[in-house]
């Protein structure tokens, strides 16, 4: 299948069966007591979907043969295949090229940092939003993941962990290619089944969704019964330098967002992770960290700075890490929390903003 810029699939075309792990455990009760079985037995298929990471129905052994046929005929699961990985010679981290049952691709990473394994996770293939300084918007928006594949994603991102590191990952980003908040009924599936202790059993303290900015859906996921890490790619303090780099910031602008954020109901001690990507002569000034720290005034928050990810056909600069150091130094001084994040797997393509675009170009996949 030939991938073209902006073309779109929709999941729901491409298989008619009952696709088994893409329901919620509510659903598949519904499903299973549909075709004259017990409560129980869905429970039980639930633990052998997302707690053992079952991807066959011989496996498992606790159903009847009978039951286990009456699956294989009536349903299926989701397939997501390991391509290839790429290991940075830099830090460890790991870059997975996965094949989708359609023939389209996702790439996720496995950051390592001292101890800690982190997946970054992709929620769609391609990205709609267009942020000029990300890879992964070149290719434009192909489709959106189903809550399976995210699910089977994480599966083989942790199988690849086990391999190279002897553990699971300790946290989860969603990070990866696309935005999460453009799939949103996917992606709180998923995660209702990521944070469940009967599904993957993750604490929402360690799993964050970011998001370029689409306030309006945020709030949805204060609605789960634990809600993950919020982290706003921000990367501008007034709406035209972010209306040049992030096409959002035209129909969501910073006041809205802003707004939006300051009424979410925060749970004590939880603090919203503000991302700004440092782009020289851009967004990079001392009067940008000090409009910085007056728009985020009374917002229980953190600040990740990140330094740009330099890429051959990039039409933006690497700031200087003294400068860096620099506007640290005014947010700290004024009481923020103020941390410039690790580039981990830049070698490799696998750093902020890097996924996926430079995979296809190779192939002659898309045009820039």
């Amino acid at each position: 299948m030939k991938l073209k810029k902006g073309e779109e699939i929709e999941q729901s075309n491409i298989f008619t069966e009952i696709v088994l792990d893409n329901l919620s455990r509510e659903e598949l009760i519904d499903y299973f007591i549909s075709i004259n079985e017990k409560k129980f037995r869905a429970d039980q298929v639930y633990k052998w979907l997302y707690s053992k990471s079952a991807d066959n129905f011989e496996s498992m052994t606790d159903l009847s043969k009978s039951l286990r046929e009456k699956l294989a005929t009536g349903t299926r699961l989701t397939k997501v295949t390991l391509v290839e990985t790429t290991k940075s010679k830099i830090d460890g981290s790991i870059k997975l090229l996965l094949k989708l049952e359609d023939n389209n691709f996702i790439e996720s990473v496995i950051l390592k940092d001292s101890t800690r394994l982190t997946g970054c996770i992709s929620s769609q293939v391609g990205c709609r939003m267009g942020c000029k300084f990300c890879n992964t918007a070149k290719i434009g928006l192909i489709r959106n993941l189903s809550s399976a594949e995210i699910i089977r994603q994480i599966q083989r991102v942790n199988e690849v962990a086990l391999k190279e590191y002897g553990k699971e990952l300790s946290n989860l980003v969603f990070m990866g290619m696309g935005e999460p908040l453009d799939n949103l009924n996917n992606l709180i599936k998923a995660l209702e089944i990521i944070l469940d202790e009967n599904g993957m059993n993750f604490s929402h303290r360690k799993v964050t969704v970011s998001t370029c900015g689409i306030s309006n859906n945020i709030s949805k996921l204060f609605k789960l019964k634990n809600a993950p890490n919020i982290a706003i790619s921000l990367n501008a303090t007034n709406d035209e330098t972010r209306n040049n780099i992030m096409p959002v910031n035209k129909k969501l602008p910073l006041n809205r967002l802003l707004e939006d954020i300051r009424k979410l109901p925060l749970p004590k001690r939880k603090r919203i992770t503000f991302e700004y990507v440092l782009l020289k002569n851009i967004n990079d000034s001392l009067e940008d960290a000090k409009r910085l720290i007056k728009m985020l005034h009374k917002i229980p928050s953190k600040i990740n700075l990140i330094i740009y990810n330099q890429t051959e056909d990039s039409k933006f600069e690497q700031i200087d890490y003294d400068n860096v150091l620099k506007f640290q130094k005014i947010l700290t001084d004024a009481g923020f929390s103020a941390l410039i994040r690790k580039s981990l797997g830049a070698d490799i393509d696998g750093a902020c903003g890097q996924l996926y675009a430079n995979y296809l170009k190779k192939r002659g996949k898309y045009v820039d």
